[in-house]
């Protein structure tokens, strides 16, 4: 058996063990969508109930209050807060964004895992499914070949088979992608945030005279 036909006996096995392959990554991949859902949206949802109270904090002109909000340390706004709060009192304005911008890097990977992978999913699993399609085309036509006499309507049938395969890939690629793009939103929106938080902070230091 030559080369050739050892890879064509090959091909109608892969292309099966592709269609698993992407049926695995489809779960894995509503997994991790569901739980970066579940807990982007604590996230986001703590985050709007501290930019309220900034809000509102804002409105009265009582820069004291951003004392007690410091104090809420499940909201990343809250935490971060917390420490230009505590930087200013020691040591003023000095240093401040180097402080953010350490606490924006600390925290982002926890607020963007998984999304890489969710990412390589969305990117990779429609070429995926078109290995699968090749493969499974590849068979059909080696199929036909073998038997001249075959009627069209098997070798149909196994190009259709074979295409399954690239419509799979699209449907795991898809919401990967949709899901990718969203959090990848909200993670943005959430750490641009601290910018406000940053500015809060140099405005308390004035008012104390910690500048």
């Amino acid at each position: 058996m030559g080369l050739t036909d050892k890879l064509m006996s090959i091909a109608g096995g892969g292309a099966e063990a592709i269609l698993w392959l992407l049926l695995i990554l489809s779960v894995i991949s509503v997994g991790l969508i569901a739980e970066r859902w579940l807990s982007l949206r604590g996230i986001v949802s703590r985050s709007n109930r501290v930019k309220g109270r900034l809000r509102e904090a804002l409105q009265a002109n009582n820069l004291d209050e951003l004392e007690e909000i410091s104090r809420d340390r499940d909201s990343l706004e809250g935490r971060a807060l917390s420490y230009g709060l505590r930087h200013v009192k020691e040591q003023g304005t000095q240093g401040l964004s180097e402080i953010f911008n350490s606490f924006a890097l600390l925290e982002r990977p926890q607020l963007e895992r998984s999304l890489n992978f969710l990412a390589t999913i969305g990117s990779n699993a429609p070429f995926v499914g078109l290995l699968g399609t090749v493969l499974g085309i590849m068979r059909a036509f080696h199929d036909l070949s073998q038997n001249p006499s075959g009627n069209n309507q098997a070798v149909m049938s196994g190009i259709a088979s074979a295409l399954v395969a690239t419509a799979v890939g699209l449907l795991v690629a898809i919401p990967a992608v949709i899901a990718y793009n969203t959090f990848s939103r909200q993670v943005r929106s959430t750490l641009q945030g601290l910018e406000s938080i940053r500015e809060l902070c140099i405005a308390y230091a004035k008012k104390k005279g910690k500048v």
